[in-house]
C-alpha cells in the first residue's frame, strides 16, 4: 500500500503560479509512473501531466502544456507540478496518482484545491 499526500493547493489571481506536492509514503513508488490529475465541478477527472518513474519522459495534456512543469524526486519520494501562468479554467481539486500503468493509476491522494480568480 501507497499512501500520497498532496500539498501546495490555494487560491491565486489569474497569472499567478504555484507549486504542488505529491509526496509518497513508500519507497515502492518510485518503480512507479505517475501523474497529476484534475477534477472541476460538475466535470470528469482528467490527467493534466505524467512522468515516467525514471523521470526520462513527461506528458502534458494540450491546454497546460508550456504553463505547467512536473518533475520528480525520487530521493525524497516526490513529484510536483510546478503550475505558471494560471487562468480561471484550471480551477479544479488536482489529485495525484500512481501505479505501473498511469492510465490507470493504483494509488490515489486526497486532493489539494486550486482556485483561481480572475
Amino acid at each position: 500500500q501507497v499512501q500520497l499526500a498532496e500539498s501546495g493547493g490555494g487560491s491565486v489571481q489569474a497569472g499567478g503560479s504555484l507549486r504542488l506536492s505529491c509526496a509518497a509514503s513508500r519507497r515502492t513508488f518510485i518503480t512507479y509512473h505517475t501523474g497529476w490529475f484534475r477534477q472541476a465541478p460538475g466535470k470528469e477527472r482528467e490527467i493534466v501531466a505524467s512522468i515516467t518513474r525514471t523521470g526520462d519522459s513527461t506528458y502534458y495534456v494540450d491546454s497546460v502544456r508550456g504553463r505547467f512543469t512536473i518533475s520528480r524526486d525520487n530521493a525524497k519520494n516526490t513529484v510536483y507540478l510546478q503550475m505558471n501562468s494560471l487562468q480561471p479554467e484550471d480551477t479544479a481539486v488536482y489529485y495525484c496518482g500512481t501505479g505501473p500503468d498511469i492510465t490507470t493509476p493504483f494509488y490515489w491522494g486526497q486532493g489539494t484545491q486550486v482556485i483561481v480568480s480572475s
